[in-house]
């Protein structure tokens, strides 16, 4: 099977992030421009974007040929109190991907992640994260055995598996923190989403090497693959001045693919050599003033197009 490119709502501004939405856009114009734009697969997107009566998305889904690849969960894994309402909320999510998923595909996955921006210090410091700033023995044991249970919930009721997406603003950030967290996860039970714009970022580097450094480190726990660029300038700039993780969202720290350091003309070839048969899910925030979203996503696909995928 080949290698296939699915989009996002995040694309057209439907950002998970108070404050950090684009313009409105109805999710009936974001899945037609997605497919005018040549993607052929989409994630959910927040609840209540898209329709979550199962019949009608399923609907909306096939009027466009379109496959449902994933829907992002974020649930504060760090408290224990959190485990049980965001594997409710999970399962919630699961059910409805369950319901729509293309009998003849890859089932979509459920895409779990920290509650990220709700912690200040990690919110602050995002892309130069240190050490001290991580969680505790203890806390990486309770964030572990939150994200099992909440995996174990939702293979156990509809059969789809979990992947955990790495993330800045949160506490699995770093390379150390994604091995740590891999390290203390069933791999039968949890995979990775690996994100390579949120990947860079969070090296606290600009050097494309690091994400292919990641790529051959986690490539065994990789499920899912989040294609996002970094701009180097925009980082080193949010670095330098200190700037919190919102903001430098907001100065585009996470540009259309090609525009930043991240090298997809080396990534492509290398998850073929791997014999990577997932989606990869371009995702490029698109904030007030950045222009259409269509007509970034049809830039974004035709720079895919060009390195061959």
């Amino acid at each position: 099977m080949m290698i296939r490119v699915a989009n996002a709502p995040c694309s057209w501004g439907a950002l998970e992030f108070e404050g950090l939405a684009g313009e409105s856009i109805g999710y009936q114009q974001m899945l037609n421009e997605l497919r005018a734009t040549g993607y052929i697969g989409t994630e959910l997107g927040d609840w209540g974007f898209m329709p979550t009566e199962p019949v009608q998305l399923r609907s909306e889904l096939e009027q466009r040929a379109l496959t449902m690849v994933g829907a992002f969960v974020p649930v504060a894994l760090a408290n224990p109190a959190a485990h049980d309402p965001g594997a409710d909320e999970a399962l919630k999510v699961a059910r409805l991907l369950a319901a729509v998923a293309n009998p003849n595909d890859q089932p979509p996955f459920l895409i779990l992640a920290d509650a990220n921006g709700t912690v200040p210090q990690r919110t602050r410091n995002a892309g130069r994260i240190t050490p001290e700033q991580g969680l505790s023995s203890a806390q990486w044991t309770t964030f572990a055995r939150g994200a099992e249970h909440i995996a174990r919930a939702v293979y156990d009721e509809t059969g789809l598996r979990t992947a955990f997406h790495h993330h800045c603003a949160g506490y699995v950030e770093t390379p150390q923190e994604i091995a740590r967290l891999l390290e203390l996860t069933d791999p039968t039970l949890l995979g990775l989403v690996f994100d390579t714009g949120h990947y860079l970022y969070g090296t606290g580097g600009t050097d494309g090497q690091h994400v292919l450094d990641g790529l051959r480190l986690f490539g065994e726990r990789i499920w899912h693959v989040h294609f996002k660029d970094c701009h180097p300038q925009v980082a080193e700039r949010a670095r330098t001045a200190g700037l919190d993780y919102f903001t430098a969202v907001h100065d585009g720290v996470f540009c259309e693919l090609g525009q930043g350091s991240v090298p997809f003309a080396e990534i492509s070839p290398w998850l073929y050599e791997q014999h990577y048969h997932g989606w990869i899910v371009v995702e490029q925030d698109v904030l007030p003033g950045m222009g259409s979203p269509k007509e970034s996503a049809q830039r974004n696909r035709n720079y895919l197009t060009s390195i061959g995928l």
